[in-house]
Order: structure tokens, then C-alpha cells, then sequence
């Protein structure tokens, strides 16, 4: 059997066994397994549990369980409602206001944590009903959750940016350097595009009224001082990192250890709280290690199946200009992350791209910036569209899946352009580094 042969049969034993439901690190080790007894026999195998080995063993992994402890903690303390509800004391009378101060306060976790999933769950159970209960309308305020919480792919310390790193050996503080500038970027036009919408006809996001307004604080002194704990708790993670004061990695410790001590001095702490918190990190890190452990087991069968020079030859053998050859790659990342978990979808084909975008001439640290992009695309596009079942599970019974994912469309029209822009003007993300 050629390697063409052996690509096609692995890609479709890939999609018959997703089909079926199993779990994709299940699927990726099974498949892996199968070609390394089929091809080789079993000898070859402690090759390929090096290749997983060598992945689990890797230092800056580490970073991963405590930024996920940090987003649990905060997740489970008052620190993210105080947030919010003081950056609704600076909303004013602008229509879309709330929208507004939800898409800042969606950045501001987003630097604080990394982690998606519990940042739209966050914005769902506050911001959500406040907008509703606000007469904001529908499609434009599950859009803002949904959109808002996803900017944890791109804002420091991003775990999306963390794996892209391991994965493509590059300094992971390069990364986050990089990051700034396209995160502020889809930041600010989401609010462009609420401050548009709403500018046009005030009655998609009403202003916020005297009495709404009052109802947050007394007065604005303390909605600064809920801003300052989490401002303090972001400089001490991104600080460290940028100040050559620490590594990404114990910079991840340092935070953990900024939330504790920000949830002890608020009176919140319990062992209760500790005990979920470090749960929900050991059940998503699991998660991630065996997605890891399973996808690098089949890219290293793969890889000595001759696959990776395979599809380099392949692809630096077509006779177009290499921006085209980014733009395949941009597609292949948008169609698998229709279906794929992120995680996924990085182990399989990031080994793979990052040596061809070399060969071209690019630089990985920008090609992760249009990955995480790419990734947040995929978190908001259906069918599997992540952040829209995270919201299904906190939104109202009336809001259907339906409503969601078309209330998501716009947003991923913005998400498309800030990647087109990227992909064409790479000093937006470069500029920095």
C-alpha cells in the first residue's frame, strides 16, 4: 500500500469511528494503534510510545492545570460578578452599553484564566439575563456572550497559544506578545459592530436608565475597587511573563496563587470550593492529556509511515503562490474545526503545517496567531460550535440551539475578517514581537 493510499484509509477510518461517538482520544489511539501493527508490526510500536511520552514528560505542560485552577477558583468566587457589575456603573446612557461592558469584562477574564468554556457559562448565568431583563434583543445578546467569552483563544495566557507552543516549539511568550494586538483587535470590533447596530436603531440595546445604574454601586469608588483585584491579579500572570520575571509556567503558579489569596481575603474561601475547583481542573486537564496522549500517537505513526513528507511534497509541490498554500491550510482548519475538539485539531495537523509555513518562509509565532483565530471560529461555528452548548446549558428554556448558532453568525463574519487581515497584514500581530 503507497502512503497516498494509507492517508486516504486513515483519514476515512478517522470519520467512520467519530461517526460511532467515541471519544476522539479513543478514535486517534485506536487508529493509531491499528497502522502501527498493520504497517510495521508490533515492533514499532515503543517508537510511537516514545513520540507520546516524550509529549506528556514536557515542562511548560504544566501551565495548563493551573491556569484551568485559576479560571475554576474564579469561576466559583464573587470576584468575575463584582466585575461585572462595576463595569456596569461605566456603561452610561450609551445605547448597547451593557453589550459593551460584557465584551470588556469577557476580555478581562479572558486574561485572567484562558480557559472558554467557564468564562460563557460566567457571561450566561450574569450578563445574559441583565441584558434580556434590559429589553436588548435576542440574537444581538446571546452573540456578545458567546463571541466575548471565545476571546479567551486569543488573550494571555491563552491555553490554545500554551499547546501551540509545545506543539510547534516556539517560545510560548512570543506567542502571548503576539496575541495583544489581534485580541484588542476582535475586541474592538465587536464593540464597532455594537455600537453600529445599536447607533442605528437604539432599540436592539436600550441605555441603561438612573435607577439601573444606582443599583450597582453607591458610587463609582467602588466599582474601581472590584476592577482593581482582578487589574491586580492579570499584571501579576502577563507582568511576570513580559518582565522576564518569570517563565509561562510559574507565571501559571503565580496566578493560582493571586486568586487564593484574592478568595481568602474576600471571606469566600472553603474546602468545599477548593475541592470542586481542583475537580473541574483534573477533569479538564484529563481531557486535554488524552486527546494529547491519543493524537500524538497517530501523527508519530504517521510520521513514520513517511506522511509528513508526503503532504510537504504534496503541497510545496503546487504551482501557486505560498499565500494560496495559507489559505488551504486556513480551510482545512475552519472545515475540521466544524468537527473537532480544538485540541484535535492542533495535534493532527500542526505537526504537519508548522514545518511547511517554515519552508515557505513564514514565521510560526505569526501562524499561531492565525491558528488561535481559526480556533475561535470554530468555537462559535456549527454544527459542533462549543461555546454554543456551553450557553444552551445556563441560557433560558426559550432560547432554542437554533437561536443561538444564528445569533452567532455575525460574529463569526467579524472573526473571518480580523483572520483575513491578519493573513494579509502579518505586522498586525507582529508589530509587538
Amino acid at each position: 500500500m503507497s502512503i497516498a493510499d494509507g492517508t486516504l484509509l486513515m483519514v476515512v477510518a478517522i470519520f467512520a469511528l467519530l461517526v460511532t461517538g467515541l471519544p476522539l482520544a479513543f478514535i486517534t489511539g485506536l487508529v493509531a494503534l491499528a497502522f502501527t501493527f498493520g504497517w510495521f508490526g508490533e515492533m514499532a510500536l515503543p517508537l510511537v510510545t516514545t513520540r507520546v511520552y516524550g509529549f506528556v514528560t514536557e515542562y511548560s505542560l504544566v501551565a495548563v492545570p493551573m491556569f484551568v485552577l485559576m479560571a475554576s477558583l474564579l469561576d466559583r468566587s464573587g470576584i468575575a460578578k463584582d466585575l461585572f457589575n462595576a463595569m456596569r456603573v461605566f456603561a452610561g446612557r450609551l445605547p448597547g452599553g451593557v453589550a459593551i461592558q460584557t465584551v470588556v469584562v469577557a476580555f478581562f477574564l479572558a486574561a485572567l484564566s484562558g480557559i472558554i468554556g467557564g468564562e460563557i457559562v460566567l457571561l450566561g448565568i450574569l450578563a445574559l439575563p441583565q441584558m434580556l431583563r434590559l429589553g436588548y434583543d435576542k440574537h444581538l445578546s446571546i452573540g456578545v456572550v458567546c463571541a466575548g467569552g471565545s476571546l479567551g483563544t486569543m488573550m494571555p495566557p491563552s491555553i490554545v497559544l500554551i499547546i501551540y507552543g509545545l506543539i510547534a516549539s516556539v517560545s510560548i511568550a512570543e506567542l502571548f506578545t503576539a496575541a495583544i494586538t489581534p485580541a484588542m483587535l476582535l475586541m474592538g470590533s465587536y464593540i464597532a459592530y455594537i455600537l453600529v447596530r445599536c447607533l442605528k436603531n437604539p432599540k436592539l440595546g436600550p441605555p441603561l436608565t438612573e435607577a439601573d445604574r444606582e443599583e450597582t454601586f453607591s458610587n463609582r469608588w467602588q466599582a474601581l475597587r472590584a476592577i482593581i483585584v482582578p487589574g491586580l491579579i492579570a499584571f501579576l500572570v502577563l507582568g511576570s511573563i513580559y518582565g522576564g520575571v518569570a517563565s509561562v509556567t510559574e507565571a501559571a503558579a503565580m496566578g493560582v496563587f493571586g486568586v487564593f489569596l484574592a478568595v481568602i481575603s474576600r471571606g469566600e474561601f472553603s474546602f468545599k470550593m477548593l475541592h470542586a475547583s481542583l475537580n473541574q481542573a483534573l477533569m479538564t486537564c484529563g481531557m486535554i492529556i488524552w486527546i494529547g496522549i491519543g493524537a500524538a500517537a497517530l501523527v508519530g505513526v504517521y510520521n513514520l509511515m513517511g506522511g509528513n513528507r508526503f503532504i510537504s511534497s504534496v503541497i510545496l509541490g503546487l504551482d501557486v503562490a505560498p499565500i494560496v498554500i495559507l489559505l488551504v491550510m486556513m480551510a482545512i482548519l475552519l472545515v475540521l474545526g466544524m468537527f473537532l475538539d480544538w485540541i484535535g485539531v492542533a495535534m493532527l495537523t500542526l505537526p504537519i503545517f508548522v514545518p511547511i509555513v517554515e519552508q515557505l518562509g513564514y514565521s510560526p509565532i505569526w501562524f499561531g496567531i492565525l491558528f488561535a483565530v481559526n480556533m475561535q471560529v470554530s468555537f462559535l461555528s456549527p454544527p459542533f460550535g462549543p461555546a454554543a452548548f456551553y450557553l444552551k446549558g445556563v441560557a433560558p428554556p426559550s432560547i432554542s440551539l437554533k437561536d443561538i448558532f444564528m445569533s452567532l453568525l455575525p460574529f463569526i463574519a467579524i472573526q473571518l475578517v480580523v483572520l483575513f487581515a491578519l493573513l494579509f497584514f502579518p505586522n498586525l500581530a507582529m508589530w509587538l514581537v
